[in-house]
């Protein structure tokens, strides 16, 4: 349970813990849409220090974030090797029969590689630093423009909420259903890849069967304490947009236009 990042918040007084969670929403948001302008090494420097210092400002340990990329590693790593051997242009540097290795297409593996683990990073910091109920409040705060067609914003922001929520939980059920698993001898690393595929079937049974009955019961606890959507109630926690949420957006707006114009061609 240590090692889980999502859904995990950091409690802190520091400058991103402080900004409106729309903001930090919003600038993640462009921040990974701007990130794919990166296509050289100054643009890549720009995007890795911006994102230093936003890890810097959060007074977060980098530890957390490192922490972040762990799980992600393996599909990383898969698809940085995809692109390094089957991308074609440039020069040759390794070939074995038709398996190519070019300066270009270590480029292209580099820039992949670089594009993950600032999206993870920037996503972990998002989460690390907003609570999951003001995440959620942020979302249905950002779609409520859209209640005139008839989207269920506030069900989209409950949804988010518990989701978040419930990862935990179902993190502990896992580990909990593995511990039983193995008292009756079930060993998880013994064998090929189909016999490990096979053997995550006895986990993933009794899990589902849990996460039903735990929404079965979450749904009559809040039927019984009189929940009936999201027309009419007032809220607890008011956001408020700040001249830091401005700022913030002020700095990803310069951020996009030094990518657009140092971007290579």
């Amino acid at each position: 349970m240590d090692k889980l990042i999502l859904g995990r918040y950091i409690p802190g007084n520091s400058i991103v813990h402080q900004l409106d969670p729309r903001s930090k929403l919003l600038a993640m948001f462009l921040f990974i849409s701007i990130i794919f302008w990166a296509n050289n090494v100054i643009t890549n420097v720009i995007l890795f220090s911006f994102t230093l210092v936003a890890i810097l400002l959060s007074k977060v340990n980098i530890g957390f974030f490192i922490r972040g990329v762990r799980p992600m590693i393996g599909l990383i790593l898969f698809t940085t090797f995809f692109q390094m051997f089957f991308i074609q242009g440039g020069n040759i540097i390794f070939e074995f029969g038709f398996l190519k290795i070019t300066d270009y297409s270590l480029g292209q593996a580099a820039m992949i590689f670089v594009r993950f683990v600032l999206i993870i990073f920037f996503s972990t910091l998002l989460t690390l630093t907003t609570t999951p109920l003001s995440l959620s409040d942020a979302v249905e705060s950002l779609l409520t423009p859209l209640k005139p067609f008839k989207v269920p914003v506030h069900e989209i922001g409950l949804m988010l909420s518990l989701s978040l929520r419930f990862v935990p939980t179902l993190m502990d059920d896992t580990t909990r259903i593995m511990n039983a698993q193995r008292a009756r001898g079930v060993d998880f690393g013994e064998g090929n890849i189909v016999q490990k595929v096979k053997s995550i079937i006895p986990i993933l049974i009794p899990l589902f069967a849990s996460s039903l009955k735990r929404a079965d019961a979450l749904a009559t606890a809040m039927e019984s304490r009189g929940y009936q959507g999201g027309e009419g109630r007032t809220k607890y926690r008011l956001l408020h947009w700040g001249l830091k949420d401005t700022l913030l957006m002020i700095a990803l707006l310069g951020l996009t236009l030094a990518l657009f114009l140092l971007k290579s061609t």
